[in-house]
C-alpha cells in the first residue's frame, strides 16, 4: 500500500460516503492503523483471517491509542451485517481469489445502502471495476490524484458464494484417494503443493502415532499421516490462520479421521509437549527463517524423546544446520525440487 498520505488524498473523494460502524478488510497492521487514525472514529472494526497480523494490529493501534477494534475470524461474514461503512484496501499484488472473496462478503456484512470502499494501488486497475460489478452491480469510479478507488452501494440480496476449489490426492499406501477442500487465503489454494507431496512421500509412519501438523493450512500433511496412523493414532492441527483451522477440521472430518483437534496459535504453543511422535511442518518459502526456525524449536519441544520431525525446506543450507543444532543428527532428503530435513529428538538438547 502507499504511505497514509497518497492513501488519505485519494480516500477524500469518497469521504462522504464514510459512515459508522465502519469495517476495514484485512492489511498490514501498520497500514490499517494509519487507516484507522484517518477515520479517527470509535466505530471501527478491523478484520484479519490470521492471529499473527491480528496481534500485531492489535498492538499498534494500541501504541497509537486509537480505539478501533481488531476482529479475527475465518470469514468476513462471520461478523454482523451491521456495517454502514466497508474499506477495503487491496494490495499490490496479492491473492486474486482473496480479493474477489472479500468483495462476495463486503455485500454480506454491509445493511442495506450500505457502502463498500475499494481502494487499489494501481492507477490502472483491472479487476476491481468487473468483480465489483458482477457482485453489486453499479461501480462508481471517482477522479482520484494517484491510483484507483471504487466505491459499491448494496442493494437488495442475493445467496452467499463460497469462493472454494476441491483437489484430490491419490495415497497409494491405503490404496484410496482423499478429498481436500480449499479456499482462498490458505497455502496452496486449489492444489496438493509440491512440497507437501513431497513430504508425505518421504515420512514414516507407524499405526497408532500421535501427530502434530505445524502450520497445517487446509490440513493436507496432517490427514494422510493420520491416515497411515490408523485408527489409534491421533492428529493435532496447529495454525494461526483460521480459516485454515476451519478447513483442517472439515477436511480431517471429511476424510475418515476421528482422533483430531485443532489449536489456534501464533508461536506454535497450545499443545502438550513432550506428546507426540511424528511433527510436520511446511513453512512458507517466501518467510523469514525466523518462522521456519520457530517450527524447528517448538516441534523439538512438542516431540517426545525419540520422536521425528520432518520439514519442507527450500532454505536447507541455513535450516539444515539449525535443525542439527536443536535436534543432534538430521538428515536431508531431495525430492521434487525440494529438501525434507529429517529429525529424531534425542534425550537432551
Amino acid at each position: 500500500m502507499a504511505n497514509i498520505d497518497l492513501l488519505a488524498a485519494d480516500l477524500d473523494s469518497v469521504k462522504g460516503k464514510v459512515r459508522p460502524p465502519v469495517g476495514v478488510i484485512l492489511g498490514a497492521p501498520s497500514e490499517v492503523a494509519d487507516l484507522a487514525g484517518w477515520l479517527n472514529h470509535p466505530e471501527v472494526v478491523c478484520y484479519q483471517m490470521d492471529l499473527y497480523p491480528a496481534e500485531r494490529l492489535k498492538e499498534e493501534l494500541d501504541r497509537r491509542g486509537l480505539a478501533a477494534r481488531v476482529v479475527p475470524a475465518a470469514d468476513l461474514w462471520d461478523l454482523p451485517a451491521d456495517f454502514q461503512t466497508v474499506l477495503y484496501p487491496a494490495p499490490q499484488g496479492g491473492e486474486r481469489a482473496l480479493k474477489l472473496d472479500m468483495i462476495e462478503q463486503a455485500f454480506h456484512v454491509l445493511r442495506s445502502r450500505g457502502v463498500l470502499i475499494v481502494w487499489s494501488p494501481y492507477e490502472k486497475e483491472l479487476l476491481f471495476p468487473t468483480a465489483l460489478k458482477k457482485v453489486f452491480r453499479r461501480v462508481h469510479a471517482p477522479a482520484t490524484s494517484h491510483f484507483s478507488v471504487f466505491w459499491c452501494q448494496r442493494e437488495g440480496d442475493r445467496p452467499r458464494r463460497r469462493h472454494e476449489v476441491t483437489y484430490q490426492v491419490r495415497l497409494e499406501a491405503a490404496e484410496t484417494s482423499l478429498r481436500f477442500l480449499s479456499r482462498p487465503g490458505v497455502f496452496s489454494h486449489g492444489r496438493f503443493d509440491h512440497g507437501a507431496r513431497a513430504l508425505t512421500e518421504t515420512m514414516v509412519i507407524h499405526p497408532g502415532d500421535r501427530i502434530v501438523d505445524v502450520g497445517c493450512g487446509c490440513g493436507t500433511n496432517g490427514i494422510i499421516a493420520g491416515r497411515l496412523s490408523g485408527p489409534t493414532g491421533s492428529v493435532t492441527f496447529l495454525d494461526s490462520n483460521l480459516r485454515a483451522l476451519a478447513l483442517a477440521e472439515h477436511n480431517a472430518a471429511a476424510n475418515g479421521l476421528k482422533g483430531f483437534q485443532t489449536v489456534a496459535t501464533t508461536r506454535v504453543e497450545g499443545a502438550p509437549e513432550g506428546s507426540f511422535d511424528v511433527a510436520l511442518a511446511n513453512p512458507p518459502y517466501f518467510a523469514q527463517l525466523a518462522v521456519g526456525r520457530l517450527f524447528i524449536e517448538r516441534s523439538w519441544a512438542l516431540l517426545r524423546p525419540g520422536g521425528r520431525l520432518y520439514l519442507v525446506s527450500k532454505q536447507p543450507n541455513q535450516l539444515g544446520p539449525f535443525a542439527a543444532e536443536i535436534f543432534g543428527r538430521t538428515e536431508a532428503v531431495q525430492r521434487r525440487g525440494y529438501t525434507i530435513l529429517s529429525s529424531e529428538k534425542g534425550k537432551a538438547k
